[in-house]
């Protein structure tokens, strides 16, 4: 894809963070836009911030662990707009929890979300971008989908299977030579709400953890601005790149993780010790 101007991007997670300046910046390019959210009111902050482009913008309330709602949001998109050249599977959500403290309810919540919505996203989009001959697929992974980290098991989980289904993803598409391609993105600590939206329960205090502390010393790491991260992704995309870390921290784990395959495990260890210690009350 050589620019923006005149496609068709659809967006999940649209109301906030990285995917509100997704589209700020693609209606700022002249890219239509089909934005979806769970959170209306979110979504309506969106379309305020991108009134004075000259684009087309339809939204949906969408719940992306819902394959209904997903397939019937892009058949919708196709209808509002003629086609669709992009999806940024970009929805997520976080949960703090030990391995033995996870419910199965909160597991499957978090598996619906963040993996199986990136699934839906992808394959109810896929036929509609191969047809329009010139699409992408760009899919929100994340730093821990490089690293596994203590108390983010469930996380853990739903960004390494979005690794492993879009790099497998890219390698089928680049076969079929069909004119789509497909992005995995590993962000790193991006100034979004994942971190106060998370759901923290009480296991963590089994490790020495206060969950609500926790949450907001995990909070204070969250450094990059949403639109440098936006920015960084539309230029992967023009680039064409298979992979994209953002941010120092993203680079410098994933840089840790070649050098140690499993000796890393105690640094990350090391590093929970020691956010637990400030999370502790005083």
């Amino acid at each position: 894809m050589k620019n923006f101007k005149n496609k068709v991007a659809a967006i999940t997670g649209a109301g906030s963070g990285m995917g509100q300046q997704l589209a700020v910046l693609l209606a700022k390019q002249g890219c239509h836009l089909s934005l979806s959210d769970v959170n209306e009111q979110g979504l309506a902050k969106t379309v305020e911030l991108v009134r004075d482009t000259n684009v087309r913008v339809t939204t949906r309330k969408l719940d992306v662990s819902d394959r209904n709602e997903m397939k019937a949001w892009a058949q919708e998109t196709v209808q509002n707009h003629g086609s669709v050249n992009m999806i940024f599977n970009n929805a997520g959500v976080g949960l703090g929890s030990t391995v033995e403290g996870a419910s199965y309810e909160e597991l499957e919540w978090i598996v619906g979300i963040n993996f199986w919505g990136v699934v839906y996203g992808t394959k109810e989009f896929l036929p509609y971008l191969k047809k329009a001959g010139e699409g992408h697929i760009i899919n929100t992974s994340s730093l821990f989908g490089l690293t596994a980290q203590p108390t983010q098991s469930a996380y853990n989980a739903t960004k390494f299977a979005v690794r492993g289904f879009t790099e497998s993803l890219r390698q089928e598409l680049d076969l079929e030579k069909c004119g789509v391609s497909a992005l995995c993105v590993h962000p790193g600590g991006i100034r979004t709400n994942i971190a106060n939206d998370a759901r923290m329960n009480d296991s963590l205090k089994t490790l020495g953890m206060n969950p609500e502390k926790s949450a907001k010393a995990f909070n204070k790491l969250l450094r990059m601005p949403p639109e440098d991260a936006a920015q960084q992704i539309l230029e992967a995309v023009l680039k064409d790149k298979r992979r994209l870390l953002i941010g120092n921290d993203a680079k410098t784990l994933d840089l840790i993780q070649r050098i140690l395959p499993t000796g890393y495990q105690k640094i990350t260890a090391g590093f929970a010790a020691k956010m637990s210690k400030r999370s502790e009350p005083k």
